[in-house]
């Protein structure tokens, strides 16, 4: 039996009324908890659906605050936010969306000494973070304590997005088994992105989040994404599990998670 109050029956009643979310759909959102990685790019328009729908819980993960150049893409903040810490303008942008919303602002650097903690309370991890080093703490960390998280990663006018589920998929070192070495890949502010990139594989990584919180449709599992915006173009690649990954594979080795280094912001 569900339980809304009148507004949230409003509130909700797109999701209500399809017969794979209904009543008991919403509640299960309600009652979910999603840890965000990175109030930026991706993050933006993933924290904006997520909260719109209903989840729970958002955790908030970012020690970065808002700059001029972030306005281009970073919709969760705008010019009067400038200066201010992202986690702080994300949970103001993210409470006037919808104050059904639990928000936990981790306004910290993912280390190899917090990771495992933060990440340990939420059903599902969003990974919008935009560089080697943070992708693959949180990747290690993910395999670790089994928890599912939603990848998606955006580069000039291509963005990539994929399921990794430890206990029947791949995990990134399957197919990158180690971090590119320094200066191989071009830092964010050289290579620059498209503004309107990000939000479109934000709100498919929203999705991707929603659908498993709901246990509906057929997850990117095993399946990886490449949108091409100058050509319009969405592609699908199989990502087959590497039995030899030294993370999730077999043989797994990995006992001790290690800092990668610095980032770069998106």
């Amino acid at each position: 039996m569900t339980s809304f109050n009148e507004d949230q029956l409003r509130r909700y009643s797109r999701h209500i009324i399809l017969p794979e979310v209904g009543g008991e759909g919403q509640e299960k959102l309600l009652a979910s908890k999603i840890l965000l990685v990175g109030m930026g790019g991706l993050g933006s328009p993933a924290g904006l659906y997520l909260a719109a729908a209903g989840v729970g819980t958002l955790g908030l993960v970012d020690f970065d605050e808002v700059e001029l150049s972030n306005l281009q893409r970073q919709i969760l903040h705008s010019t009067k936010d400038l200066g201010k810490r992202k986690v702080e303008s994300a949970r103001e942008t993210l409470k006037g969306i919808n104050p059904d919303v639990t928000l936990r602002n981790h306004d910290e650097k993912l280390t190899p000494e917090n990771i495992m903690e933060i990440i340990s309370d939420y059903d599902l991890i969003l990974d919008g973070s935009d560089n080697f080093p943070t992708r693959f703490l949180l990747n290690d960390a993910c395999v670790l304590a089994g928890k599912t998280s939603v990848y998606g990663a955006v580069f000039r006018f291509e963005g990539q997005m994929t399921v990794f589920e430890p206990h029947q998929g791949p995990c990134l070192r399957c197919f990158i088994p180690e971090i590119p070495p320094p200066g191989s890949v071009p830092r964010c502010q050289e290579a620059g992105i498209l503004g309107v990139l990000p939000g479109v594989i934000g709100t498919l990584q929203a999705t991707e989040a929603i659908k498993i919180i709901l246990g509906i449709g057929r997850p990117l599992i095993g399946r990886f994404l490449v949108f091409d915006a100058l050509e319009m173009e969405l592609s699908e690649f199989k990502l087959p599990k590497n039995p030899k990954c030294l993370v999730c594979g077999e043989d797994a080795k990995l006992v001790d998670l290690k800092d990668y280094g610095d980032f770069c912001t998106l």
